[in-house]
């Protein structure tokens, strides 16, 4: 296996585009990402395409890459469809990595475009709904009445954490402060006002215990990723930065286990020979405030219980000891489902690039991104882990 390189970058503004389709959000992001490389359409081997709710919300199935793509100058080249819900593009980066690293192409467009947003909302929170085992039964505590299932899902989750650890629905809440100041210092985020804990309390009641801004929203957006071969980014003007690790791990639905998200930090961490401690900036999947502070335990960020101390102290601010979504993450800067992982894995090109303005991790060489999707057997049905460097 060979070393992967990211050489190009391209993502939209994340948010409520009523007049945008598919088409329009995927060709602004690969123009991007192109440019940013410096390559032409020709110079692309394949095309991996992330994309989740386009058959529930736009009608558009089976060939959503191909008729996105189809006047970006890319028609012709061969292009692969990837549904994997929350974690579509992140899963469809991990497949063009293996393309790459096993020598099979030297250039591999990766992308994710997702257009949630629909005059009858029924039919965006319709799509969310789809993505768990239809038959079945909702997990012990479950309470319906938010309107999003997975918003009710993750208020389980919320008030299991908040037994468990001794925490308080305000340590939520400061997730989400943390969130909004981030989102307020990136020009391409969904939420760009800054909030208090008080006003994020006050929110309107959700799935108790989540108030309305410690959800995600639903947004569009389309984020694209040149990756190629050392040899070909040897041709091109742009830092390399390297993949070391890219881990997938699907929900075992029988037995013990451990949680997703965990086994693939593992396996990551093997792979790259890193470790949790080693990391300077991390993006993970906060589609809930309460997400967040599981997540640090997951990927070893701290001691079980120790997310409380770590979100109270600022440890994952901007400027504390490891930044986490200093994009904004899924609250602020917008959750696109199908270009929220290849959103993620931008934001931490552009801090180990130095580019990432005043968000920027001083002096990050190490970045780690988690993104999972769908609910299965009571935990995420997919996870993926990829880990950068310079």
């Amino acid at each position: 296996m060979r070393d992967v390189i990211i050489s190009g970058i391209g993502m939209t503004a994340f948010g409520k585009f009523m007049d945008r389709n598919l088409k329009s959000l995927s060709e602004e992001a690969v123009s991007l990402a192109l440019a940013d490389a410096g390559i032409a359409p020709a110079q692309v081997d394949q095309v991996i395409f992330g994309n989740a709710a386009a058959g529930v919300v736009t009608g558009q199935e089976m060939i959503r890459a191909q008729s996105s793509l189809r006047n970006t100058g890319l028609d012709g080249v061969p292009m692969f469809n990837v549904e994997n819900a929350c974690a579509s593009s992140s899963s469809a980066f991990h497949l063009g990595w293996l393309m790459i690293a096993s020598g099979q192409a030297e250039c591999v467009l990766v992308m994710g475009s997702e257009k949630l947003t629909h005059e009858d909302k029924a039919v965006s929170f319709g799509a969310f709904s789809r993505a768990v085992d239809l038959e079945e039964p909702l997990p012990e505590g479950y309470q319906a009445g938010s309107g999003s299932l997975f918003m009710d899902l993750y208020a389980v989750k919320a008030r299991k954490w908040l037994e468990k650890t001794g925490g308080a629905p305000e340590d939520f809440g400061r997730v989400v402060v943390k969130s909004r100041h981030a989102g307020s210092l990136n020009p391409v985020a969904q939420f760009r006002k800054e909030t208090t804990l008080d006003e994020v309390m006050a929110s309107r009641m959700i799935s108790d215990p989540l108030t309305l801004f410690m959800c995600s929203s639903i947004g569009d957006g389309a984020a694209a990723i040149v990756l190629t071969s050392p040899e070909f980014a040897k041709k091109l003007d742009t830092p390399d930065i390297r993949v070391r690790a890219s881990a997938v791990v699907s929900a075992k639905a029988h037995g013990e286990r451990d949680l997703v998200a965990v086994i693939a930090s593992r396996k990551a961490y093997e792979m790259s020979g890193i470790g949790p401690e080693d990391l300077d900036v991390i993006e993970l999947h906060d589609a809930s405030a309460p997400a967040e502070l599981i997540h640090y335990e997951n990927l070893g960020l701290c001691a079980p219980g120790g997310a409380i101390e770590m979100i109270r102290n600022g440890d994952t601010a901007i400027g504390g000891r490891v930044p986490v979504n200093p994009s904004g993450g899924l609250l602020s800067r917008g959750h696109p489902i199908g270009a929220t992982g290849a959103g993620q894995i931008i934001e931490l090109v552009q801090h180990l690039r130095g580019t990432a303005g005043a968000r920027q991790r001083d002096g990050a060489k190490v970045a780690l991104a988690e993104n999972n999707g769908g609910q299965l057997a009571g935990d995420s049905a997919v996870a993926v882990v990829t880990i950068l460097s310079l």
